[in-house]
Parts: structure tokens; sequence; C-alpha cells
């Protein structure tokens, strides 16, 4: 070394030796950065996830329940997700989302050094923490595995895990992990669940402006929400589509098409709330077998027996025959009022309506309430034509009022409001909360509706198929949001007269004849209780009349004196082989349908007559698999023999007498062969029919929960009849609808006097 500074000059030798040092200290330097990043880097990857757990990863999914015809009716989950693979996602959508999240996704390794560095200079310019900049990898691993908090650790953490899974997976897995798993606003993650969500279709079948509006939603689903902010939605989705445009993704004739285009939303409508009641129950059903975690995370697929045009259409005959007994019986009020402080119920009466002017007048009809903040839950679901809902009163004029519900508005005129027989003011108060039928519906927001009530009066309708005793259709109840109790399965109400066949079926089954005779005059039964003395709906007595007329006519004293002679105990005996498992008491006057039985058992039971005998277990499953399309379970028909096929029939064609010429004459016009029973109780607390063609058997209850009377002379005829034929009208419209099976003919000279004039048949304990 000395030699080679023998030659050169002091001044030089000196500068050499001084770049000497500062390489050599340099190179001190950088060793000892190189050793504390690397001993920081070990720091944080310590407890850094394992992204070999990717491998087998699948998100949270939707567990759906598809209809007889593989059309989705409900779904569970904690997360609103239908997990797609990577070619579910369209071009365009890929496209929009690269170009406007990370240019150079198909690029880099994971980061984008110099992003990262660009949006550090500015955080630190401006103050605030490291942010922005991240990659689609890096978003993907923070939305897996790491907390969403702001943080220079947590952002060393997600590069370290971005650059992991570049080295793991390709660019294509990737993108799918992401697109599935990103959260884009109401509860909906993954790109596949958005596009069924705000436009009501797959994916694939997005536009270019539908596209690239989902694409601007991972940066602020709720600032960018095309529902509740659309203004910013669009401003969003037009920086998509210029970053298309930019990177040469679309042409500049396609970027002005598009940005020109208005947001038009098809949101997907709760498919819960189709058949809520039968959703429930299936819920129920799985939770108990499967576990809430399989349930509501597990992708589980339900398929199901019900047909989901038979269900809308029974929701609507639901609806329709409750807005028709509410019309009968005049306008009641009682309505909520939506006030200041909160929410309080005002009686319509004058004094309160005075009260109720002159408050809006000292307070000079300023809003006591904020119209924009409230929200009623039947707002939750999509209006549909004809279709009822609550809505809020904005405005009470002199002939018009205005009423809010959602984002529509209506005006209610004196038309809309005949049937009441009142003037509009002494209906309603700006803020009631009141009760429409949908009549029309605008693109604007517009609406045309018409005054309808709510009293309480409840309504159920169950339809079963004979072959499969799968249930078609259920309703439960008037608005599963207002009770969640199902009085189509939970409902214990006494049956009335409906339950005569059963009296009847015993009878036959014993080997009586519809020929036969039987005395319809007063009697009394000697019961341990005490002397009984029933009478007929008409307190009128006929003499002797055949068992086919007694029943077509729905006379009681023929019942009660036929039940008298079999045993009820007999009788019992028979509604149990029916299906019947509620508790019958063994009194007499069961016979009438004093015994509380609900309204899937009694529509099942009837199944009985027009398959000749068979019973068939209603059932709501056909088929569960998991995740990856093992079968889980899968149910078949199970079939009892209940009573013989001669039995059968001739039930069936005394049961269509009731129709033709008995207490269901109103159904005699439709064109289908139909047979069934009306059934009423005493003080009109409960209104009945069930009924059956060749192939679906329907029953329909009608009442209040508290058990009041429904009004003089609301029989099964006349309140429950009418939802059933609106009901069956669809149902069979258009198909074949069979034909019932002749009985066998009896000789008329084996007809038989079952009771005579001199008789008082003794009886069991009764009420």
């Amino acid at each position: 070394m000395k030699r080679l500074y023998e030659d050169l000059p002091p001044v030089e030798i000196a500068g050499r030796k001084l770049v000497g040092r500062v390489v050599f200290g340099l190179l001190v330097l950088i060793s000892a950065l190189v050793g504390a990043t690397a001993g920081l880097l070990l720091v944080y990857t310590t407890d850094l996830p394992q992204v070999e757990a990717l491998e087998a990863y699948r998100p949270s999914s939707i567990t759906e329940l598809y209809d007889d015809h593989g059309r989705v009716i409900g779904s569970f989950a904690l997360q609103r997700r239908v997990v797609a693979g990577y070619d579910d996602f369209p071009p365009l959508l890929r496209d929009a989302l690269v170009s406007i999240e990370d240019k150079d996704f198909y690029r880099h390794s994971g980061i984008n050094f110099w992003r990262i560095v660009g949006a550090a200079y500015r955080d630190v310019e401006s103050g605030g923490k490291v942010q922005g900049a991240s990659t689609l990898t890096m978003q993907l691993a923070r939305n897996l595995f790491l907390s969403p908090d702001r943080s220079f650790h947590r952002k060393v953490e997600e590069t370290m895990l971005a650059i992991q899974i570049e080295r793991r997976f390709t660019k294509p897995q990737i993108f799918t992990l992401y697109a599935n798993q990103i959260f884009l606003g109401h509860g909906v993650y993954g790109f596949e669940a958005a596009s069924e969500y705000y436009f009501g279709k797959p994916a694939k079948k997005l536009t270019l402006p539908e596209a690239a509006l989902l694409a601007g939603l991972p940066k602020g689903p709720g600032v960018y929400s095309p529902i509740n902010h659309p203004d910013r939605a669009v401003k969003r989705r037009n920086l998509v589509i210029n970053a298309m445009l930019e990177d040469g993704k679309i042409m500049a004739a396609q970027a002005a098409d598009a940005r020109s285009s208005p947001p038009t939303l098809h949101l997907q409508h709760d498919t819960n709330s189709l058949a809520p009641y039968f959703v429930e129950e299936i819920r129920r059903y799985l939770e108990n077998k499967y576990g809430a975690d399989q349930v509501h995370e597990g992708g589980l697929k339900v398929y199901t027996s019900l047909d989901m045009d038979l269900q809308k259409a029974a929701n609507q005959a639901v609806l329709d025959g409750l807005a028709a007994y509410e019309r009968r019986h005049g306008w009641k009020g009682n309505l909520e009022n939506v006030l200041a402080g909160g929410t309080a119920a005002l009686n319509k009466d004058d004094k309160d309506r005075d009260k109720n002017k002159d408050r809006d007048k000292n307070n000079n009809n300023k809003d006591l309430y904020d119209k924009d903040k409230y929200e009623h839950p039947d707002w939750d679901d999509e209006p549909e034509i004809n279709g009822y809902m609550h809505a809020l009163v904005t405005s009470v004029g002199a002939g018009i009022a205005t009423v809010k519900f959602g984002r529509y508005t209506a005006a209610l005129g004196q038309a809309d409001v005949a049937w009441t027989q009142k003037k509009i003011p002494d209906l309603l108060t700006t803020g009631d909360i009141c009760y429409v039928k949908i009549l029309a519906l605008a693109a604007n927001g517009a609406a045309h509706v018409s005054l309808e009530q709510d009293s309480g009066a409840q309504g159920a309708l169950l339809a079963v198929d004979n072959a499969t005793g799968g249930i078609k259709a259920m309703v439960g109840g008037r608005d599963f949001n207002e009770s969640k109790f199902d009085r189509a399965t939970q409902a214990l109400r006494q049956v009335g007269s409906s339950f005569k066949p059963y009296v009847y079926t015993a009878a036959i089954d014993q080997g009586a004849s519809p020929d036969d005779t039987i005395l319809d005059e007063p009697v009394t039964f000697e019961t341990a209780s005490g002397p009984y003395s029933p009478h007929n709906y008409d307190e009128k007595f006929e003499g002797i009349i055949t068992l086919r007329r007694a029943l077509s006519q729905s006379r009681n004293i023929p019942a009660l004196r036929l039940a008298s002679k079999i045993g009820i105990k007999s009788v019992i005996d028979y509604a149990e082989r029916f299906g019947v498992t509620s508790k019958l008491p063994p009194y007499l006057p069961v016979a009438l349908g004093a015994a509380e039985i609900t309204l899937m058992e009694q529509t099942s039971a009837y199944s009985v007559f027009p398959d000749d005998g068979v019973r068939v277990t209603p059932r709501y499953i056909t088929k569960v698999t998991d995740y990856e399309g093992r079968v889980l379970e899968e149910d078949y028909p199970d079939v009892k023999d209940v009573i013989g096929v001669r039995t059968a029939r001739i039930m069936t064609a005394m049961l269509r007498e009731v129709v033709l010429h008995g207490t269901a004459i109103a159904a005699a016009k439709m064109p289908f062969p139909i047979a069934g029973k009306t059934g009423t109780t005493n003080d009109f607390t409960d209104a009945w029919f069930v009924g059956f063609s060749p192939a679906m058997t329907c029953g329909v209850w009608i009442g209040f929960d508290e058990k009041k009377s429904l009004g003089t002379k609301e029989t099964g005829a006349h309140a429950a009849l009418p939802i059933w034929m609106n009901f069956m009208n669809f149902a069979l419209a258009g198909k074949d609808p069979g034909e019932f099976q002749p009985p066998p003919t009896t000789p008329a000279s084996s007809a038989q006097k079952l009771d005579t004039p001199d008789t008082a048949p003794a009886a069991e304990e009764s009420h």
C-alpha cells in the first residue's frame, strides 16, 4: 500500500484516504441498516398469519333456499356473499377495478414502491399517517388478516403479506380472492353479490356504466353508495371510466356514452320477504340440525317444496281478503302518529282531532318530526304494485293528503278513501302512519295508492301438494315484520264445522251411506255435566234428511246425533289417524269443532280425501347440500294408509256437494273439480275454509289473535272462502286439474235411518 502512494502527491494521497474512510463508514452504516431492517422485519413477521392457509380458504357464504323450480326464495348469512370464479367476473369489471385501484396489478410483485414513496411523502407533508398506495394484493392481505387501523406497523405487515401472497398465488387467483372478499356496502360482500343486489343480475351481464359504478365502491362503500348518495356514486363512476380511457381499456365514444348514462338500479328484493314464515320454519329446523354457524356461514343449498308463483298468489289473496274484510266493517282509525319526541297512538275521535289541528296551527304547520329520518320497517322491502304498505302522512288538506313510503310519495284524493264514507281531514292528521294499497309506481318516485286499514285482523293460508306432501305456499299472518308468530303452524284455533268431515268419515267407514237418513230437530243430550241442547246456525230444523245433505248444509244437530251414535272417542280416533296431533278432549261438542287445531294439521288431514285414503306427511325440504355439493339429506314422501278407498271417495263426493249445493256454493262457479268444508265458530271468532282439487289441498283461516269476534255473519263462507277461491283460481289456471274418482254406487234399498224421532241419544261428557 505504501508503494502505491509513493509516486502520488501528498494532497491526492490524503484525498484517497478520506474516500476510503467514507466508503468504509457507508458500508458499516448500510450493514447496520440492513441488520436493523432484518431485525425489524423479523419482529414484524413473527406473528404474521401464514398465507398458506389461503389455499384452503373459503369465505363465509350465503346459505340459499330454492323453490321447486330452482329459484331463490330466501337466504341466511352473516355476510351477503356469492362466491364466484375468475371467469365469472367480466373483463369490463376486471379492467375497471384495476384501472382505478391498481394500474400495475398484473406487473408488480405485490407492492408498488413508487406509489408508496409518493403516498408517504404526501402523508409526511400533511402530517397524516401512512395511507393510500395499497395494491389489490395489499388490500386483500388487510381484509383477510389485519385490522383496518392505519399505522406504520400495520402497513409493514400488509406489505410483507402481499409479497408472500404474490409468491404463492397467480394473479387470477389473487384477483378472485379479492373480488369475493371486498365489502361493497349495504351488507354486500364481493362483486357477484353486489351485481345481484344493485342490478338484479349476475356480474357477467354488467354493462360498462354498471361495472364502473361497482368498481368505484371499494374506496368508500358508504360514501359512494348509489342508494344513499347517487350523485357521489355517479362522480366516482365517471372517474373510473376516465381511468379506463387513460389506460386504453375503452374507446372515447364508449367512455362518453357511459358517462352520460343515468344510473339505473334494480335493487334485489329481500328474498326472505316472499315467504318469511316458511323461511323461518326452515331456519329453525336447519339450526337445530346443523348449528347456527353452518347455516349462516357454510353456504348450504336448501331445496324446498315451495312454488314462488303460488306463494306470491297466496300473499296477494290473503292481503286482498283482509282488505275486503276491513272495508266491510268500516273505518276505525286509531292510527299511530309520529311526534317530535317519538311515537304515540292517537285516537281519532273529534276531541283529539281538534287538539291535533290546534297543535298544527300553533306550530305554524312546522314539522313535528323529521320526515327525512323516519323509517318504517315496511320500507326495507321494495314496494310492488298491488302490495300493501304502511305510509307516513306528510300533509293534510281539505280534499287531499300526501303520504310517503320509502322513496315514493303519493297524493290521496277523496276517491281513494271513498269506502270510509268520511272526509280526508276527518280521517288523517299530519304524522299519522296509515295503511295503503299500492296501485301504481313511477320511476320519478310518484305513486298512486288507496287508503286501507289494518285493525288487527289476521289471516293464514297453507297449500299442500296432494301427491308429495310438499308445502307449495304458506302465509302465517298479515305482516312478518310486525308479528313473527306463525298462524299456519303455531296457532291453535277452534275449527268449527270444518271438523264435521271426521264425524261423517267415521260413519261411512263403519258402513253408513250418504243416502242414509238422520233426524234434524231439537234434541237434548244428557251429559255428566248436565243437559246439552244444541241448535243449528239458522235456528231452523229440516226433519229427516240424508247424511249428504246434513254435511253439505252443515247442520249441527245431525252431526251431533251421528257423533253420539258412533261415540265421540271413535270420532277423535279418526281425526288422529288423519294426522291431527293436537289434544282433542272426548266431549260431544268437539263434533262441531269445539277443539283447537292448527291450520297445518287441518289442511294436511283433508288431503287424505283426494289421495284415496292415504296421508302424505307435509314437508318443507326436499334436499340439502353442503358448500361442495355433497348431499347432507334428502327427503322423500312419507305415506300412511288412513281410510279405505271407498270411504275416501264417498267423502270426497259428499264434500263436493258442499261446494255444489251447500255452504260453499259461491265456489261452484269455479271451472275446476273442487270440494271442501266451511267452518265457523261461536261468536264468529274464527272463519275457515279447507278444500281441495285432485292435485292440491288448501286451507284458509281468518280471525284475531286475541280471539275476539270478526263480526256478525263473518262465516267461513263469507270471510275465508273468497281468499281460498282467489288462490286456487290462480293455482289451477292453465293446468290439467284432473278428476275425482267416482265413489261406488249404493243401492237405494240399502239406505237406513241412523236415528229416529223417538230416541234421544245419550252423550259422553260435554262442555
